[in-house]
Protein backbone atom coordinates (compact mmCIF):
# COMPACT_ATOMS: atom_id res chain seq x y z
CA UNK A 1 0.00 0.00 0.00
CA UNK A 2 0.95 3.62 -0.77
CA UNK A 3 1.37 6.52 1.32
CA UNK A 4 -1.83 7.71 0.18
CA UNK A 5 -3.58 4.01 0.71
CA UNK A 6 -3.98 2.67 -2.33
CA UNK A 7 -4.27 -0.65 -2.36
CA UNK A 8 -0.89 -2.43 -3.97
CA UNK A 9 -2.20 -5.90 -5.99
CA UNK A 10 0.78 -7.59 -5.22
CA UNK A 11 1.21 -6.90 -1.84
CA UNK A 12 -2.41 -7.79 -1.36
CA UNK A 13 -2.04 -11.14 -3.15
CA UNK A 14 1.18 -11.94 -0.88
CA UNK A 15 -0.43 -11.21 2.17
CA UNK A 16 -3.78 -13.52 1.21
CA UNK A 17 -0.94 -16.28 0.58
CA UNK A 18 1.14 -15.57 3.67
CA UNK A 19 -0.65 -14.33 6.63
CA UNK A 20 0.16 -16.62 9.54
CA UNK A 21 0.60 -16.11 12.73
CA UNK A 22 -28.29 -6.73 28.74
CA UNK A 23 -33.08 -6.86 29.37
CA UNK A 24 -36.22 -8.47 28.14
CA UNK A 25 -37.99 -8.51 31.13
CA UNK A 26 -39.80 -11.18 32.57
CA UNK A 27 -43.70 -9.73 33.11
CA UNK A 28 -44.63 -10.94 36.57
CA UNK A 29 -47.91 -9.68 36.62
CA UNK A 30 -49.47 -11.96 33.99
CA UNK A 31 -52.32 -13.90 34.50
CA UNK A 32 -52.13 -17.27 35.63
CA UNK A 33 -52.96 -19.53 33.07
CA UNK A 34 -50.77 -17.33 30.11
CA UNK A 35 -47.54 -18.72 29.41
CA UNK A 36 -47.25 -20.62 32.66
CA UNK A 37 -44.68 -23.16 31.72
CA UNK A 38 -43.14 -21.48 28.37
CA UNK A 39 -40.78 -19.62 30.50
CA UNK A 40 -39.09 -22.12 31.85
CA UNK A 41 -37.80 -24.01 28.48
CA UNK A 42 -34.94 -21.52 28.27
CA UNK A 43 -34.25 -21.59 32.17
CA UNK A 44 -34.18 -25.58 33.61
CA UNK A 45 -31.42 -27.85 32.01
CA UNK A 46 -32.58 -30.96 33.05
CA UNK A 47 -29.48 -32.36 32.25
CA UNK A 48 -25.69 -30.92 32.40
CA UNK A 49 -24.65 -29.80 29.28
CA UNK A 50 -20.79 -30.45 29.92
CA UNK A 51 -18.68 -32.66 31.70
CA UNK A 52 -16.00 -31.51 34.65
CA UNK A 53 -12.85 -30.27 34.07
CA UNK A 54 -11.60 -33.96 35.34
CA UNK A 55 -13.11 -35.39 33.01
CA UNK A 56 -11.33 -34.07 29.97
CA UNK A 57 -8.64 -36.91 28.63
CA UNK A 58 -5.16 -35.71 27.13
CA UNK A 59 -1.68 -37.56 26.12
CA UNK A 60 -0.09 -35.39 28.65
CA UNK A 61 -0.94 -36.11 32.27
CA UNK A 62 -3.11 -32.85 33.52
CA UNK A 63 -2.09 -30.67 30.66
CA UNK A 64 -4.11 -29.55 27.88
CA UNK A 65 -2.30 -28.48 24.72
CA UNK A 66 -4.36 -26.82 21.44
CA UNK A 67 -2.99 -24.41 18.92
CA UNK A 68 -5.23 -22.79 16.40
CA UNK A 69 -3.92 -20.55 13.44
CA UNK A 70 -6.05 -19.01 10.99
CA UNK A 71 -4.90 -18.23 7.85
CA UNK A 72 -4.63 -17.79 3.97
CA UNK A 73 -8.08 -16.21 3.21
CA UNK A 74 -9.16 -17.09 0.42
CA UNK A 75 -12.17 -15.90 -2.48
CA UNK A 76 -14.70 -18.43 -3.17
CA UNK A 77 -17.31 -17.81 -5.97
CA UNK A 78 -18.24 -14.83 -7.85
CA UNK A 79 -20.57 -12.09 -7.05
CA UNK A 80 -23.26 -11.27 -4.11
CA UNK A 81 -22.96 -15.34 -3.28
CA UNK A 82 -18.94 -15.15 -2.72
CA UNK A 83 -17.19 -15.57 0.43
CA UNK A 84 -13.93 -15.59 1.63
CA UNK A 85 -12.82 -18.84 3.34
CA UNK A 86 -10.28 -19.43 5.86
CA UNK A 87 -7.44 -21.81 6.87
CA UNK A 88 -8.09 -23.02 10.30
CA UNK A 89 -5.06 -25.54 11.44
CA UNK A 90 -5.38 -27.06 14.71
CA UNK A 91 -2.24 -28.63 16.80
CA UNK A 92 -3.49 -30.51 19.84
CA UNK A 93 -3.21 -33.30 22.82
CA UNK A 94 -6.76 -33.68 23.38
CA UNK A 95 -8.23 -37.20 23.05
CA UNK A 96 -11.13 -35.29 22.30
CA UNK A 97 -9.98 -34.58 18.64
CA UNK A 98 -8.93 -37.76 16.62
CA UNK A 99 -6.09 -36.64 14.92
CA UNK A 100 -3.05 -34.34 16.97
CA UNK A 101 -2.99 -31.83 13.82
CA UNK A 102 -5.28 -31.61 11.03
CA UNK A 103 -6.78 -28.32 9.26
CA UNK A 104 -10.27 -27.05 7.64
CA UNK A 105 -11.85 -24.23 5.71
CA UNK A 106 -14.37 -21.96 7.19
CA UNK A 107 -16.17 -19.34 6.36
CA UNK A 108 -16.67 -15.91 8.30
CA UNK A 109 -20.33 -17.13 9.14
CA UNK A 110 -19.44 -20.78 10.18
CA UNK A 111 -17.36 -18.31 12.86
CA UNK A 112 -20.31 -16.24 14.13
CA UNK A 113 -22.17 -19.90 13.85
CA UNK A 114 -20.26 -21.47 15.97
CA UNK A 115 -20.57 -18.43 18.33
CA UNK A 116 -24.37 -18.77 18.16
CA UNK A 117 -24.57 -22.73 19.32
CA UNK A 118 -21.76 -21.94 22.45
CA UNK A 119 -24.29 -19.07 23.92
CA UNK A 120 -26.92 -21.05 23.69
CA UNK A 121 -25.87 -23.64 25.58
CA UNK A 122 -23.56 -22.62 27.66
CA UNK A 123 -24.61 -18.63 28.38
CA UNK A 124 -27.18 -20.24 31.07
CA UNK A 125 -24.97 -22.07 32.67
CA UNK A 126 -22.96 -18.76 34.34
CA UNK A 127 -20.08 -19.36 31.22
CA UNK A 128 -18.18 -16.14 29.64
CA UNK A 129 -17.98 -16.79 25.61
CA UNK A 130 -15.50 -14.91 23.99
CA UNK A 131 -17.15 -12.55 21.80
CA UNK A 132 -17.28 -13.30 18.02
CA UNK A 133 -15.96 -10.95 15.44
CA UNK A 134 -18.05 -8.25 14.44
CA UNK A 135 -19.41 -8.02 10.81
CA UNK A 136 -18.18 -5.44 8.48
CA UNK A 137 -20.60 -4.83 6.12
CA UNK A 138 -17.99 -2.65 3.50
CA UNK A 139 -15.70 -5.19 3.39
CA UNK A 140 -17.22 -7.92 2.84
CA UNK A 141 -19.40 -5.98 -0.33
CA UNK A 142 -16.10 -5.37 -1.39
CA UNK A 143 -15.04 -8.74 -1.67
CA UNK A 144 -18.91 -10.03 -2.99
CA UNK A 145 -18.23 -6.93 -5.77
CA UNK A 146 -14.65 -7.52 -6.86
CA UNK A 147 -13.64 -9.99 -9.23
CA UNK A 148 -10.57 -10.95 -7.12
CA UNK A 149 -9.65 -10.66 -3.17
CA UNK A 150 -7.63 -7.65 -4.36
CA UNK A 151 -8.64 -5.47 -7.73
CA UNK A 152 -8.25 -2.13 -8.89
CA UNK A 153 -6.98 0.26 -6.72
CA UNK A 154 -9.87 1.91 -4.71
CA UNK A 155 -12.32 -0.86 -5.26
CA UNK A 156 -10.52 -4.05 -3.43
CA UNK A 157 -10.47 -4.90 0.15
CA UNK A 158 -7.98 -3.31 2.51
CA UNK A 159 -5.03 -5.14 3.51
CA UNK A 160 -5.77 -3.48 6.88
CA UNK A 161 -9.30 -5.11 6.70
CA UNK A 162 -8.25 -8.10 5.64
CA UNK A 163 -5.65 -8.98 8.30
CA UNK A 164 -7.42 -7.31 11.37
CA UNK A 165 -10.40 -9.78 10.39
CA UNK A 166 -8.04 -12.69 10.43
CA UNK A 167 -6.77 -11.80 13.58
CA UNK A 168 -9.75 -11.44 15.34
CA UNK A 169 -11.08 -15.20 14.29
CA UNK A 170 -7.65 -16.63 15.57
CA UNK A 171 -8.13 -14.98 18.64
CA UNK A 172 -12.08 -15.83 19.15
CA UNK A 173 -11.16 -19.37 18.28
CA UNK A 174 -7.85 -19.73 21.01
CA UNK A 175 -9.89 -18.26 23.86
CA UNK A 176 -12.54 -20.55 22.95
CA UNK A 177 -9.83 -23.22 23.36
CA UNK A 178 -8.33 -21.77 26.32
CA UNK A 179 -11.42 -22.69 28.00
CA UNK A 180 -11.19 -26.16 29.92
CA UNK A 181 -15.46 -26.53 29.64
CA UNK A 182 -15.75 -24.85 25.92
CA UNK A 183 -12.72 -26.48 23.98
CA UNK A 184 -14.00 -29.60 24.32
CA UNK A 185 -17.76 -28.81 23.34
CA UNK A 186 -18.93 -31.24 20.19
CA UNK A 187 -19.62 -28.64 18.09
CA UNK A 188 -16.16 -26.78 18.51
CA UNK A 189 -14.54 -30.03 17.64
CA UNK A 190 -16.58 -30.61 14.84
CA UNK A 191 -16.21 -26.50 13.42
CA UNK A 192 -12.03 -27.27 13.92
CA UNK A 193 -11.85 -31.05 12.95
CA UNK A 194 -14.83 -31.63 10.06
CA UNK A 195 -14.07 -31.56 6.54
CA UNK A 196 -17.73 -30.79 5.40
CA UNK A 197 -19.42 -27.45 4.98
CA UNK A 198 -21.54 -26.45 8.19
CA UNK A 199 -25.10 -25.44 8.00
CA UNK A 200 -25.51 -21.88 6.69
CA UNK A 201 -26.27 -19.85 9.60
CA UNK A 202 -28.88 -17.70 7.75
CA UNK A 203 -28.98 -14.88 10.67
CA UNK A 204 -25.26 -13.76 10.27
CA UNK A 205 -25.54 -12.11 6.82
CA UNK A 206 -25.22 -8.53 7.27
CA UNK A 207 -28.03 -7.65 4.53
CA UNK A 208 -30.26 -10.03 5.26
CA UNK A 209 -34.18 -9.98 7.17
CA UNK A 210 -32.82 -11.75 9.79
CA UNK A 211 -29.61 -9.57 10.56
CA UNK A 212 -31.91 -6.31 10.72
CA UNK A 213 -33.90 -8.12 13.05
CA UNK A 214 -31.13 -9.25 15.00
CA UNK A 215 -29.74 -6.06 15.49
CA UNK A 216 -33.24 -4.19 16.74
CA UNK A 217 -33.50 -7.12 18.90
CA UNK A 218 -29.66 -6.48 20.37
CA UNK A 219 -30.74 -2.52 20.79
CA UNK A 220 -33.92 -3.35 22.36
CA UNK A 221 -31.74 -5.85 24.86
CA UNK A 222 -29.60 -3.44 25.98
CA UNK A 223 -32.17 -0.73 26.47
CA UNK A 224 -33.72 -3.41 28.92
CA UNK A 225 -30.15 -3.73 30.26
CA UNK A 226 -30.13 0.07 31.08
CA UNK A 227 -33.27 0.21 32.95
CA UNK A 228 -34.08 -3.26 34.77
CA UNK A 229 -32.20 -3.04 38.25
CA UNK A 230 -32.21 -6.17 40.77
CA UNK A 231 -31.82 -5.77 44.07
CA UNK A 232 -29.15 -7.79 44.91
CA UNK A 233 -28.15 -9.80 48.19
CA UNK A 234 -24.53 -10.55 47.25
CA UNK A 235 -22.08 -7.99 47.75
CA UNK A 236 -19.68 -9.63 45.56
CA UNK A 237 -21.93 -9.04 42.51
CA UNK A 238 -22.31 -5.68 43.31
CA UNK A 239 -18.92 -4.93 43.63
CA UNK A 240 -17.84 -6.78 40.54
CA UNK A 241 -20.32 -5.15 38.07
CA UNK A 242 -19.39 -1.80 39.14
CA UNK A 243 -15.67 -2.91 38.99
CA UNK A 244 -16.50 -4.63 35.32
CA UNK A 245 -18.42 -1.07 34.17
CA UNK A 246 -15.31 1.03 35.38
CA UNK A 247 -12.66 -0.96 33.60
CA UNK A 248 -15.10 -1.42 30.76
CA UNK A 249 -15.22 2.38 30.39
CA UNK A 250 -11.49 3.49 30.56
CA UNK A 251 -10.90 0.52 28.25
CA UNK A 252 -13.04 2.15 25.68
CA UNK A 253 -11.61 5.62 25.81
CA UNK A 254 -7.77 3.98 25.40
CA UNK A 255 -8.89 2.42 22.66
CA UNK A 256 -10.31 5.56 21.04
CA UNK A 257 -7.05 7.34 21.76
CA UNK A 258 -5.26 4.61 20.36
CA UNK A 259 -7.35 4.74 17.44
CA UNK A 260 -5.91 8.58 17.45
CA UNK A 261 -2.28 7.51 17.89
CA UNK A 262 -2.36 5.22 14.51
CA UNK A 263 -4.09 7.80 12.49
CA UNK A 264 -1.32 10.46 13.28
CA UNK A 265 1.43 8.09 13.40
CA UNK A 266 -0.01 6.62 9.78
CA UNK A 267 0.22 11.07 8.79
CA UNK A 268 3.22 11.36 10.29
CA UNK A 269 5.01 8.77 8.18
CA UNK A 270 3.03 10.00 4.81
CA UNK A 271 4.99 13.35 5.89
CA UNK A 272 8.29 12.36 6.68
CA UNK A 273 8.01 10.73 3.10
CA UNK A 274 7.37 14.26 1.50
CA UNK A 275 10.51 15.51 3.70
CA UNK A 276 12.96 12.19 1.78
CA UNK A 277 11.36 13.16 -1.80
CA UNK A 278 11.71 17.02 -1.03
CA UNK A 279 15.74 16.31 0.12
CA UNK A 280 16.28 14.13 -2.79
CA UNK A 281 15.11 16.47 -5.12
CA UNK A 282 16.56 19.37 -3.58
CA UNK A 283 20.38 17.02 -3.40
CA UNK A 284 20.21 16.81 -7.22
CA UNK A 285 19.84 20.89 -8.03
CA UNK A 286 22.73 21.84 -5.23
CA UNK A 287 26.17 22.68 -6.55
CA UNK A 288 28.60 22.27 -3.52
CA UNK A 289 29.03 18.38 -3.43
CA UNK A 290 29.32 17.87 0.37
CA UNK A 291 25.97 19.29 0.67
CA UNK A 292 24.47 17.78 -1.71
CA UNK A 293 25.55 14.24 -0.32
CA UNK A 294 24.38 15.45 2.96
CA UNK A 295 20.94 16.03 1.40
CA UNK A 296 20.97 12.87 -0.71
CA UNK A 297 21.87 10.52 2.84
CA UNK A 298 18.90 13.02 4.60
CA UNK A 299 16.73 11.79 2.16
CA UNK A 300 17.53 8.05 2.11
CA UNK A 301 17.41 8.63 6.62
CA UNK A 302 13.90 10.33 6.07
CA UNK A 303 12.45 7.16 3.98
CA UNK A 304 13.86 4.44 6.42
CA UNK A 305 12.24 6.32 9.04
CA UNK A 306 8.82 6.59 6.99
CA UNK A 307 8.87 2.60 7.23
CA UNK A 308 10.23 2.74 10.52
CA UNK A 309 7.15 4.90 11.72
CA UNK A 310 4.72 2.99 9.46
CA UNK A 311 5.64 -0.26 11.30
CA UNK A 312 5.37 1.82 14.82
CA UNK A 313 1.82 2.62 13.42
CA UNK A 314 0.87 -1.27 12.82
CA UNK A 315 2.33 -2.28 16.54
CA UNK A 316 -0.48 0.49 17.80
CA UNK A 317 -2.65 -1.12 15.92
CA UNK A 318 -2.43 -5.15 15.62
CA UNK A 319 -0.12 -5.44 19.18
CA UNK A 320 -2.11 -2.95 21.39
CA UNK A 321 -5.30 -1.11 19.80
CA UNK A 322 -6.87 -4.79 18.63
CA UNK A 323 -6.29 -6.37 22.37
CA UNK A 324 -7.94 -3.56 23.72
CA UNK A 325 -10.84 -4.18 21.71
CA UNK A 326 -10.75 -7.76 22.26
CA UNK A 327 -11.07 -7.01 26.03
CA UNK A 328 -13.83 -4.68 25.44
CA UNK A 329 -15.75 -7.47 23.45
CA UNK A 330 -15.00 -9.78 26.07
CA UNK A 331 -16.63 -7.35 28.89
CA UNK A 332 -19.52 -7.20 26.82
CA UNK A 333 -19.73 -10.76 27.49
CA UNK A 334 -19.18 -10.65 31.27
CA UNK A 335 -22.39 -8.29 31.25
CA UNK A 336 -24.11 -11.00 29.17
CA UNK A 337 -23.63 -13.14 32.02
CA UNK A 338 -24.78 -11.12 34.35
CA UNK A 339 -27.63 -10.29 32.75
CA UNK A 340 -28.39 -14.43 31.93
CA UNK A 341 -28.22 -14.20 35.88
CA UNK A 342 -31.12 -11.34 36.29
CA UNK A 343 -32.94 -13.41 34.09
CA UNK A 344 -32.86 -16.46 36.23
CA UNK A 345 -33.91 -14.70 39.14
CA UNK A 346 -36.45 -13.19 37.39
CA UNK A 347 -37.91 -16.67 36.86
CA UNK A 348 -37.42 -17.49 40.24
CA UNK A 349 -39.41 -14.80 41.40
CA UNK A 350 -42.07 -15.48 38.77
CA UNK A 351 -42.25 -18.82 40.10
CA UNK A 352 -42.68 -17.73 43.98
CA UNK A 353 -45.58 -15.55 43.47
CA UNK A 354 -47.24 -18.37 41.19
CA UNK A 355 -47.18 -20.74 43.69
CA UNK A 356 -48.41 -17.63 46.43
CA UNK A 357 -51.38 -17.76 44.24
CA UNK A 358 -51.82 -21.35 43.73
CA UNK A 359 -51.61 -21.61 47.36
CA UNK A 360 -54.27 -18.89 47.89
CA UNK A 361 -56.66 -20.22 45.46
CA UNK A 362 -56.31 -24.03 47.41
CA UNK A 363 -57.07 -22.30 50.13
CA UNK A 364 -60.13 -20.77 48.85
CA UNK A 365 -61.20 -24.25 47.89
CA UNK A 366 -60.80 -25.71 51.23
CA UNK A 367 -63.10 -22.45 52.87
CA UNK A 368 -65.85 -23.42 50.13
CA UNK A 369 -65.65 -27.21 50.54
CA UNK A 370 -65.30 -27.65 46.76
CA UNK A 371 -63.77 -30.89 46.65
CA UNK A 372 -64.38 -31.56 43.14
CA UNK A 373 -60.97 -29.37 42.38
CA UNK A 374 -58.96 -29.42 45.45
CA UNK A 375 -57.50 -32.64 44.30
CA UNK A 376 -56.26 -30.70 41.08
CA UNK A 377 -55.74 -26.89 42.89
CA UNK A 378 -53.20 -29.39 45.12
CA UNK A 379 -51.60 -30.95 41.82
CA UNK A 380 -50.64 -27.48 40.77
CA UNK A 381 -49.36 -26.20 44.28
CA UNK A 382 -47.13 -29.30 44.07
CA UNK A 383 -46.06 -28.35 40.84
CA UNK A 384 -45.22 -24.28 41.65
CA UNK A 385 -43.35 -25.91 44.41
CA UNK A 386 -40.88 -28.08 41.94
CA UNK A 387 -40.48 -25.04 39.69
CA UNK A 388 -39.50 -22.79 42.78
CA UNK A 389 -37.09 -25.33 44.15
CA UNK A 390 -35.88 -25.83 40.07
CA UNK A 391 -35.24 -21.94 39.87
CA UNK A 392 -33.63 -21.60 43.19
CA UNK A 393 -31.21 -23.91 42.44
CA UNK A 394 -30.69 -22.47 39.09
CA UNK A 395 -29.70 -19.22 39.92
CA UNK A 396 -27.62 -20.42 42.91
CA UNK A 397 -25.83 -22.53 40.56
CA UNK A 398 -24.97 -20.07 37.32
CA UNK A 399 -24.23 -17.46 40.66
CA UNK A 400 -21.47 -20.30 41.61
CA UNK A 401 -20.16 -20.75 38.25
CA UNK A 402 -20.01 -16.97 37.55
CA UNK A 403 -17.57 -15.93 40.16
CA UNK A 404 -15.61 -19.55 38.74
CA UNK A 405 -15.38 -17.61 35.63
CA UNK A 406 -14.52 -14.00 36.89
CA UNK A 407 -11.64 -15.85 38.74
CA UNK A 408 -10.47 -17.44 35.83
CA UNK A 409 -10.96 -14.41 33.17
CA UNK A 410 -8.87 -12.29 35.69
CA UNK A 411 -5.70 -14.78 36.12
CA UNK A 412 -5.85 -15.01 32.15
CA UNK A 413 -6.26 -11.42 31.61
CA UNK A 414 -3.09 -10.53 34.04
CA UNK A 415 -0.77 -13.14 31.88
CA UNK A 416 -2.57 -11.87 28.81
CA UNK A 417 -1.92 -8.11 29.33
CA UNK A 418 1.40 -8.85 30.50
CA UNK A 419 2.82 -10.67 27.21
CA UNK A 420 0.73 -7.83 25.14
CA UNK A 421 2.56 -4.62 27.43
CA UNK A 422 5.92 -6.67 26.94
CA UNK A 423 5.80 -7.25 23.30
CA UNK A 424 4.55 -3.83 22.82
CA UNK A 425 7.35 -1.97 24.73
CA UNK A 426 10.07 -4.52 22.71
CA UNK A 427 8.48 -3.83 19.20
CA UNK A 428 8.81 0.01 20.49
CA UNK A 429 11.81 0.40 21.72
CA UNK A 430 13.76 -1.84 18.54
CA UNK A 431 12.10 0.72 16.50
CA UNK A 432 13.49 3.56 18.31
CA UNK A 433 16.79 1.85 18.42
CA UNK A 434 16.67 1.68 14.97
CA UNK A 435 15.92 5.20 14.18
CA UNK A 436 19.02 6.40 16.55
CA UNK A 437 21.17 3.84 14.71
CA UNK A 438 19.95 5.77 11.14
CA UNK A 439 20.60 9.32 12.63
CA UNK A 440 23.71 8.39 13.84
CA UNK A 441 25.32 7.10 10.68
CA UNK A 442 24.11 10.61 8.93
CA UNK A 443 26.04 12.80 11.67
CA UNK A 444 29.51 12.40 10.31
CA UNK A 445 28.70 13.08 7.12
CA UNK A 446 26.62 16.84 7.85
CA UNK A 447 30.16 17.21 10.04
CA UNK A 448 32.60 16.78 7.56
CA UNK A 449 30.26 19.40 5.01
CA UNK A 450 33.14 22.08 4.06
Amino acid sequence: MDTNGTVDHGQTEQLLKHTQPAFDNVDITSPDDENENDIFESAIQQEPLSPVLEDVPTDEAGDMFIEIVVADPQKVGDGMGSYLAYKVSTKTNILKFKKRQFFTMRRFSDFLGLHDLLVSKYLRMGRIIPPAPEKNIIGTTKVKMGSQPQSEPGTGVNLEWIENRRASLERFLNRVAQHPILCQDTDFVNFLESDQELPRSVNTAALSGAGVMRLFNKVGETVNKITYKMDENDPWFNDKINEVETIDAHMQKLHSAIKALVSHRKELATLTGGVAKSAALLSTCEEHTGLSQALSQLADVEEKVELLRSEQANSDLYILSETIKDYIGLFGAIKDVFHERVKVFQNWQHAQIQLTKKRENKAKLELQDRRDKLEFAQKEVEEWEGKVQRCQKEFDNISSEIKKEMERFELARARDFKSTIVKYLQDQMAHQQQQMRYWEAIVPVARDIA
